[in-house]
């Protein structure tokens, strides 16, 4: 019998040689130097071979079990050989049913129906909260409570709005791996009465013209970034959706010194379903203001030379971060008070207040989908003249008083 002295004094010859160990087992050593466990055995009548790994990767007490092993597969009257690779393609089979691997083609399935935006929002949360907790785990084994234990985790940070649209994509990965035939059941649907209750209610937004005016004034008054001062205030100003605002291009503001400017925004940048990104009808045209306007020049002095008006302050081919509106706020003393989308409310409850004839022109200024599909469908621009009255009339409710967006040049930066 071998001992581990005696396979580290073998050395390469000219030609291959065995050194048994008995029972089969035998150490195949190359002219390189390698050194190959090997099992012999019959099987149907004929001699076969059954390769254990290397030495000593494959120590001789492993090796020596797998030898043992594999006899006890011949008792069974199973070929050692052929049960080697049913295991390995039982290994394979099982990563492909991991939770990750499907979730993959799930994901691979679904993105071209999502816009890139959603998309990447949609593998970037399974990725950094699912994967590493649940992403090798069979997806056949995972239960109520594995998913429910990973979400909390979520919630645990306050994110339980996060939390519930990852419950929702994990859902969506169950019911696919039931209809390909590799799940049972949709684990993630029994816990979505045990997730943490959500507060009730709209987006927190000052909706008071004059506590609003006020908040603007705290955040100017807030040491902060040029660019983020003066995304807060074009975005109080136009009322246009936070992340529209962030990803704005300087070539949509092109014709500020004409008579009547208008910002159009692309469909393919507003909120709409994909197939309606391509449908220049589906545009959407924001009137400036006589102090959006002052605001959009001050910010070409800072931000100009690139083609993103709100550039990263940090990598300057990317967008800012909407969080950068909303830590300004926070740091103004908004936090659960007032989010950058509230501007969205505080105009509609202020302008529907001052102008009640004029809702449907207010909507249309907020981009709201029309109840009617028909009438939604038109163009964009619809009442644009009354849309200019309106939003210089905003402009000049909410900016009273307001300093003027130059002096952000000069204060203090965070």
């Amino acid at each position: 019998m071998l001992t581990d002295l005696r396979i580290k004094k073998e050395k390469p010859r000219e030609k291959s040689f065995k050194v048994s160990d008995g029972g089969g087992l035998y150490l195949f050593v190359s002219p390189s130097g390698g050194k190959l466990w090997r099992f012999k055995y019959l099987f149907g009548g004929k001699e076969k071979l059954l390769s254990l790994g290397p030495y000593p990767d494959i120590s001789l007490l492993a090796a020596r079990s797998a030898r043992d092993d594999a006899k006890a597969t011949l008792r069974s009257g199973r070929d050692p050989s052929i049960n080697k690779k049913l295991q390995k393609l039982a290994g394979i089979t099982g990563t492909a049913n991991s939770f990750e691997a499907v979730a993959r083609e799930w994901y691979e399935l679904n993105k071209p129906q999502w816009v890139e935006r959603h998309a990447s929002d949609v593998i970037g949360s399974l990725e950094k909260e699912i994967f590493p907790h649940l992403g090798n785990v069979p997806i056949k084994d995972i239960t109520p409570q594995d998913v429910i234990a990973v979400l909390r985790l979520v919630e645990a940070r306050g994110a339980k709005d996060t939390a519930r649209r990852i419950r929702q994509r994990m859902s969506g990965v169950f019911v696919y791996a039931i209809a390909s035939g590799r799940g049972e059941n949709d684990p993630a649907a029994v816990v979505q009465k045990a997730m943490a209750p959500m507060r009730k209610g709209r987006q927190p937004a000052v909706t008071n013209l004059g506590a609003a005016r006020e908040m603007l004034a705290k955040v100017d008054a807030e040491a902060a970034h040029p660019v983020t001062l003066l995304a807060v205030r074009i975005l109080a100003l136009t009322a246009v959706r936070p992340g529209t605002l962030a990803e704005t291009l300087w070539s949509e503001w092109n014709d500020l010194d004409q008579a009547d400017p208008v910002w159009r925004i692309p469909a393919e940048r507003m909120k709409l379903k994909l197939h309606h990104k391509e449908d220049e009808n589906r545009d959407h045209f924001v009137p400036l203001s006589r102090q959006a306007v002052e605001a959009i020049k001050v910010l070409r002095t800072v931000s100009g030379r690139g083609p993103l008006a709100f550039p990263n302050a940090r990598f300057a081919h990317k967008p800012m971060s909407e969080n950068a509106m909303g830590y300004l706020l926070n740091r103004a003393g908004y936090h659960g008070k007032h989010v950058p989308h509230g501007f969205r409310s505080t105009f509609s409850s202020v302008m529907n207040e001052q102008f009640p004839n004029d809702s449907a022109v207010i909507d249309r200024m907020l981009a709201h989908v029309a109840k009617d599909k028909v009438e939604g469908a038109y163009n964009r621009a619809a009442h644009m003249q009354r849309r200019r009255e309106l939003a210089q009339a905003w402009a000049d409710l909410i900016m009273l008083d307001a300093k003027p967006p130059a002096e952000f040049l000069v204060g203090k930066r965070r």
